[in-house]
């Protein structure tokens, strides 16, 4: 097991939630850390909480445009002197029924959650070609590996990401990458009050699984275990992780038991 104590690590999506609190937990272990948001003013919120920030960059970040990511990877690399560990978390959710979701909701929803990560990870990927090591980790969901109502978009861009990882990682190896993907269930974070609606505003309250889900700090130390055990994919969540195994092995009863759940 590789131990992450002291790496150089660029976390997205870190202004809050699953980022956040990622952030917090790699600063304890004394990691040198470039933290990534749209939100410059919480970056620096969350910069000022961390046990050694110091060791904390601020670069924000907006995963929708496209034209800077090399230019923000020339930045991020320099901070250190290096990258050791991507994290792809940035990302936005959805709360709507495929026939009241505009079209635009859909674009947003891939080129925030996957063309944006694409982006971003072969921005990174010749500076870790060049060292010959290098990580990338990537908060996709249990909505990657099987469907809910009201998350068509965010779904199928979350599928698409393992679909990218898994070859990134098939056609890297022998350059000494490694790729993990986290799949969380339900997380106490704002994620379902900032997932967008039909018409591309946000929905502006708490789902009840997401209210009563694991809390983040818990999500972040166990995925921090599974990027140092240089985990392939790793399920983290409540029951609702069994939907995977579902899904592969008796998919018509995964079919009945979430039309029955109460997914908003």
């Amino acid at each position: 097991m590789a131990r992450i104590g002291k790496k150089r690590i660029w976390i997205t999506g870190a202004s809050s939630g699953i980022g956040e609190a990622l952030a917090y937990a790699l600063s304890e272990k004394e990691c040198r850390l470039v933290i990534s948001a749209r939100n410059e003013d919480a970056l620096n919120r969350v910069k000022a909480r961390c046990s050694n920030p110091s060791d904390v960059r601020v670069l924000p970040l907006d995963l929708g445009d496209f034209d800077s990511m090399a230019a923000k990877a020339r930045t991020a690399a320099g901070f250190f002197g290096g990258i050791d560990l991507l994290i792809n978390n940035a990302g936005i959710s959805q709360r709507s029924l495929i026939v009241e979701t505009d079209f635009e909701v859909f674009r947003k929803l891939i080129d925030i959650n996957y063309l944006g990560t694409l982006v971003l990870t072969k921005a990174v990927l010749p500076y870790f070609i060049q060292q010959q090591k290098g990580h990338f980790v990537t908060v996709t969901s249990l909505m990657g590996k099987f469907g809910s109502p009201y998350r068509s978009g965010y779904c199928g861009a979350k599928h698409a990401l393992h679909g990218f990882f898994d070859v990134l990682r098939m056609e890297h190896e022998k350059d000494g990458i490694d790729v993990s993907l986290i799949c969380p269930g339900f997380v106490r974070t704002d994620v379902a009050k900032n997932a967008l609606v039909g018409d591309g505003s946000a929905q502006g309250r708490e789902d009840e699984a997401t209210k009563n889900g694991m809390p983040v700090a818990t999500m972040a130390s166990k995925a921090i275990r599974a990027i140092e055990k240089r985990k392939f994919e790793v399920y983290i969540g409540g029951k609702e992780t069994w939907g995977v195994y579902l899904k592969r092995l008796m998919p018509r009863l995964l079919y009945k038991v979430v039309l029955k759940s109460r997914v908003t």
